[in-house]
């Protein structure tokens, strides 16, 4: 397979995701995830190193902390403008997945979007390991396909380990991962 691992982040799927269908607001810095286990995650499960490329829209200014806080745990931050119709961040991710058809490299993607179907899909050749890490309830239908054709899928929360904190989501439960302590506390 590929010798790098490129996680591309769309932070603002993951926080909108986050705030709107899990918590039903805004999220607390303490309910949001761990950027860097995401790194380490990706580094860990397919054994080389990664590239953490964390695409912004700063059509409206550059969160300069968010950013300097990046660069510390190993990310490359994607700055972004572009008019209020543009959708600044998924053109990028979808020209960096267009991009990456051209190299032999892996792919870990950090969305729900289903906006990126159509620039995933050629990526599954059989050459290179293609990965989504999204909320499975949310997801986009249209990974159910990809995950059939090869893409590997990793739950946000619970194969990630990226929160601190235990989300309120519901999730089915596979048997063979059920702990009835869980329920009776």
């Amino acid at each position: 397979m590929g010798q790098l691992t490129y996680l591309l982040v769309d932070g603002e799927n993951i926080d909108a995701t986050l705030g709107n269908s899990i918590l039903g607001r805004r999220p607390q810095p303490e309910e949001r995830p761990r950027w860097d286990r995401l790194l380490t995650f990706t580094q860990e499960t397919w054994g080389q190193d990664a590239r953490g490329l964390f695409f912004l829209n700063a059509s409206s200014g550059l969160p300069m902390s968010f950013v300097q806080a990046l660069r510390a745990l190993g990310y490359t931050p994607v700055p972004l403008s572009g008019t209020a119709e543009e959708k600044v961040v998924d053109i990028a991710i979808q020209r960096t997945l267009e991009a990456l058809h051209e190299r032999p490299d892996d792919v870990m993607l950090v969305s729900h979007d289903g906006d990126f179907l159509e620039a995933v899909t050629p990526l599954l050749d059989g050459e290179r390991r293609v990965g989504l890490i999204a909320f499975e309830e949310f997801r986009n239908s249209g990974f159910h396909q990809l995950v059939q054709q090869g893409m590997e899928f990793f739950d946000l929360e619970h194969d990630t380990r990226a929160f601190n904190t235990t989300l309120p989501r519901l999730r089915i439960i596979p048997i063979d991962e059920f702990d009835p302590a869980a329920f009776l506390q």
